[in-house]
């Protein structure tokens, strides 16, 4: 069922995970664009809150700090996370590269300890003060919809990368694991920040084992207590294992403050330069 696999390790590298390496930036790119544009009908036929702050205000820089962010992840980390996973499988690297399992069952376990290492770094994200002001710059957001989703410092986002190939090192996963976590990554960051109205029965369905937009909603409030807690961006098992998990907002979804204490100004937080510099202005 499982061995310690030769010093030599996996080499064998399937036709799909072929297919997988040349393609990947397009599958990611396309699945991202689905789902952007489902979202975005979505949101405006059936909205869950009302919005305090014109739309194409906030999403000209929310965009623009996504726009940004890629450009300058482009320019710093040309290998993608999918390029790691074949370089870390090329020289041996990381737990899976040397123990042999059916590979639908290595790319299960991989995409499930991925998932978890992005809920712990989140968990830290809030808890370490430095991280934290870096973090903000996504939880300062006055309002929350779709683009809140993309919206991390670019600070953030380069450290995000490293602690992302520091993980694929140690894992060793396969092509296709990456691809699917990097998809639902994505993905699941635009569905579970879209200001979107889902059927109560529905939600209850769904947030049994993923994440939906009235569960992370309440990540997004300014009460502390709210904001430390929901911490998963796709399952919801590991808010519940660790005990982060809040069913509601104390004041409900139309009447919870979305936000943090000390940066209500939107000139500040809802525009370009001032989330750029955010992480070095006080409050602390």
């Amino acid at each position: 069922m499982f061995f310690v696999m030769p010093e030599n390790t996996r080499m064998d590298f399937t036709a799909l995970e072929e297919f997988v390496l040349q393609r990947e930036a397009l599958l990611r790119l396309g699945c991202f664009a689905g789902v952007f544009a489902v979202m975005l009908l979505w949101e405006n036929a059936a909205p869950r809150r009302s919005l305090t702050l014109p739309r194409l205000q906030r999403w000209t820089h929310n965009i623009g700090l996504l726009l940004l962010n890629s450009l300058v992840l482009r320019l710093l980390f040309p290998a993608a996370a999918v390029g790691i996973a074949y370089s870390a499988g090329s020289m041996g690297w990381g737990l899976f590269n040397h123990v042999a399992l059916p590979y639908w069952l290595e790319v299960t376990l991989a995409v499930l300890l991925l998932d978890l290492a992005i809920y712990l770094q989140h968990r830290l994200m809030h808890h370490l003060p430095l991280l934290w002001r870096l973090h903000r710059v996504h939880h300062a957001d006055l309002d929350i919809d779709m683009t809140t989703g993309s919206r991390f410092h670019t600070l953030e986002i380069l450290l995000s990368m490293l602690i992302k190939w520091l993980v694929i090192f140690l894992l060793g996963p396969a092509l296709l694991a990456v691809l699917i976590f990097e998809i639902l990554l994505s993905g699941m960051a635009v569905f579970n920040h879209a200001n979107l109205r889902l059927p109560a029965r529905l939600d209850g369905i769904l947030r049994r084992l993923v994440v939906t937009p009235d569960m992370h909603r309440v990540h997004h409030s300014i009460l502390r207590h709210e904001t430390d807690s929901n911490f998963g961006f796709n399952l919801s098992i590991w808010d519940r294992l660790f005990k982060t998990y809040i069913d509601q907002p104390e004041k409900g979804h139309a009447g919870m403050t979305i936000g943090i204490p000390g940066f209500r100004d939107a000139q500040q937080v809802d525009r370009l330069p001032g989330m750029l510099a955010l992480p070095f202005v006080k409050p602390w």
